[in-house]
């Protein structure tokens, strides 16, 4: 017993100590995450201390900054500060009214609203809002996003108890009224006061004072000028409010609810040049971080100022020359390697037509959109030489009877599929869509970013809708050797310590073979040379450069999409509401001297070069008539071929001569060498 007895109590004491050490390994663990957790937090406490108490000399403005680090604009240029005692006592009695009754109680957290919301965000598993006070409604818009995550909702409630701490109530809602974002890019109930109806914020009248506090809540769905009919709605439920919190009377309230509210037009902006760059950038950045607005704030953009200012001019220009009125124009550039957005113009006048087409106007491509379909035919197999026959005979498509034709007549019965491209050929394309199939046209479409399109029998002529953006950003794929690259505008944005608040790599994913691309390139390089782009090079465009035109039905749209090794840009002209531009208003003639002329200007900052060629194609001299092997009298030019592509191994019967036209030739030389000689001999 006693060896045993023995072993017993080795284990029961490894037992104990092993006990032991495990517990205090949990309890050191424990109070090393404490100490870490507590450190974070005073790190971060001391930062937004420090950040809280500038609050009491005003506070600062998001600057945004072109891609070479240099200072473009701020978020609100028309933002206009004034002391609380410059606003009415009606629209500070509203905003706290309907924002936060108890403002004047509470410590900057609202013990009662935050227990409501709490109860309400469990409910609804998982939803977190509501609840917030001016004071965090403040904190939130100068130093955080809008995301709904606890995490910020904590963060949100510590910055509101720091900003009560060291600043009074009235500072606090001063900041609030002079920050607070009420729809259409306006920051601030005094410039809003002046743009809804033409007078100071002090001047409002009861019923406009509750229109303005009621566009807090939901900017852009109580938008005055977009529907008024809600906004009048939503300040009755502000009257109401105000009327419960013994603000105002209830015949106030009554003779509020009945008067007439005069609302002024949208506002023409004071600062037009590049609005519709700037509109856009502050949209993508409200999309990433809300309605928010903080103070000193750094957003980097990726557009260039000479190219920005490049793609206005040519806009300008070119509807100058085109003289119709309330014609409009988009123009988009981008970096085909990255996505970046380099130049962004979406109507002629931002002022006068604020919405924009470069991002918002869904319009038909028309031939603009043929590369696409005769990319996915080079990816299975055919080459820019395959030949496309019985073009005149193509039966009619779909439940209408439709059939193709081309805009000036009919074309051979026969056509490569170069020459097709060339001559933007409409019978080509859709015996090239029933070739190939709609489906891997639609998926290469999908993958490059142009998504929804419709399988319709003419789909290869461009009836479904994209934007300028989206199919400036598909070609894309053509120069950069197939990579489909997503829109980058805002790749990095610092706080007002200089920390990271967002930071976007560029994006890209392959969707088609370095060897298809080419191909393209190279016949929309010919498309410019010799086909339906020819005009650009007597428009000064001298570099290697490829593109395609593009014209709907009875001329409602006019496009070019084209590129350089660097650049590639977009050129949209149209009508808002679908009209013929003029007659015979083709894309060559209408949106080509657009593009031109941009690109013209572009290659000053952006010098281009010649178009890689992937190591995995195959160059051979043709015939540039025949599309065969060259006889000695041929035209020349170099065409490539992918592994599998059939390459002609037909001489051009079109250009050979027989032994004796060779000879005849030969005689004809030497006699006329024989003349010079004596005429020189005789001058002697």
């Amino acid at each position: 017993m006693g060896p045993r007895r023995n072993q017993e109590m080795m284990r029961q004491l490894r037992t104990r100590l092993f006990g032991i050490t495990l517990r205090q390994c949990a309890a050191l663990g424990l109070l090393a995450l404490l100490v870490a957790w507590g450190l974070a937090v005073v790190a971060w406490l001391a930062r937004y201390e420090l950040a809280v108490s500038r609050l009491r000399l005003g506070v600062g403005d998001t600057v945004f900054y072109t891609a070479d680090g240099q200072p473009w604009f701020r978020m609100d240029e028309q933002r206009q500060d004034v002391p609380l005692a410059e606003i009415s006592p009606y629209l500070q009695r509203a905003v706290v009214a309907i924002e936060d009754h108890r403002f004047f109680l509470h410590p900057g957290i609202d013990p009662i609203a935050l227990v409501r919301a709490t109860a309400r965000n469990l409910r609804r598993a998982g939803a977190v809002e509501g609840g917030s006070t001016i004071t965090q409604q403040l904190a939130r818009t100068l130093f955080l996003s809008n995301s709904r995550t606890w995490g910020r909702k904590l963060k949100e409630a510590g910055i509101a108890w720091m900003i009560e701490q060291q600043l009074t109530k009235q500072q606090i809602l001063e900041l609030y009224l002079n920050r607070v974002y009420l729809s259409a890019g306006v920051y601030g109930v005094e410039p809003m006061a002046r743009r809804l109806f033409g007078k100071p914020s002090r001047d409002v009248t009861l019923a406009e004072a509750a229109l303005i506090a009621g566009l807090i809540r939901a900017p852009s769905v109580f938008s005055p000028w977009s529907n008024l009919d809600a906004a009048v709605r939503r300040s009755h439920v502000v009257l109401g409010r105000m009327r419960e919190e013994r603000a105002i009377s209830g015949a106030e309230e009554r003779q509020a609810t009945r008067a007439q509210l005069l609302v002024r037009p949208y506002p023409r902006s004071a600062i037009a040049r590049s609005g519709y760059a700037k509109e856009f950038l502050r949209q993508r950045f409200r999309d990433r971080f809300g309605g928010s607005h903080p103070p000193d704030w750094q957003v980097h953009t990726t557009f260039e100022r000479a190219l920005q200012l490049a793609a206005e001019q040519a806009v300008e220009t070119g509807l100058q020359r085109l003289n119709r009125r309330d014609l409009q124009a988009a123009l988009v550039a981008v970096d085909p390697d990255t996505g970046n957005l380099l130049a962004l113009v979406g109507g002629r006048d931002f002022a006068s037509y604020p919405y924009n087409r470069a991002t918002r106007s869904r319009r038909q491509p028309g031939s603009a959109f043929k590369p696409f379909v005769y990319a996915a035919a080079l990816e299975r197999g055919l080459s820019p030489v395959s030949i496309l026959r019985g073009l005149n005979s193509i039966a009619p498509q779909g439940p209408d009877e439709w059939a193709p034709h081309n805009a000036r007549g009919e074309s051979a019965d026969e056509l490569t599929l170069r020459a097709a491209l060339l001559a933007s050929d409409n019978r080509a394309a859709v015996m090239l869509q029933q070739q190939v199939g709609s489906q891997p046209v639609l998926t290469l479409a999908s993958r490059a970013g142009l998504e929804g399109l419709p399988d319709v029998p003419s789909l290869a002529l461009g009836t479904g809708v994209v934007t300028p953006l989206e199919l400036t950003l598909a070609y894309s794929m053509f120069p950069n050797g197939g990579f489909a690259v997503k829109p980058l505008a805002l790749p990095r944005v610092l706080d007002a310590e200089g920390g990271v608040a967002l930071e976007e790599p560029a994006e890209r994913r392959q969707v088609l073979s370095p060897e298809t691309a080419f191909q393209i390139v190279s016949m929309l390089q010919d498309v410019i040379d010799r086909g339906t782009g020819a005009r650009a090079r007597a428009l000064g465009v001298d570099f290697p450069a490829a593109g395609k035109t593009g014209t709907t039905d009875d001329f409602k749209d006019a496009w070019f999409v084209g590129f350089s090794n660097r650049l590639v840009a977009g050129v949209w002209v149209g009508f808002d509401q679908p009209t013929p531009i003029a007659r015979e208003a083709f894309g060559a003639r209408v949106a080509l001297p657009i593009w031109a002329d941009f690109m013209r200007r572009a290659a000053r900052s952006r010098p281009s070069g010649r178009f890689a060629v992937p190591a995995g194609l195959r160059d051979e001299v043709l015939c540039s008539v025949t599309y065969l092997r060259p006889a000695e009298g041929c035209p020349t030019y170099v065409e490539y071929f992918k592994p599998g592509d059939a390459i002609p191994n037909r001489t051009c019967p079109l250009h050979q001569i027989t032994l004796q036209e060779r000879a005849s030739r030969a005689i004809a030389d030497m006699l006329r060498d024989i003349s010079a000689r004596l005429r020189g001999i005789f001058r002697k």
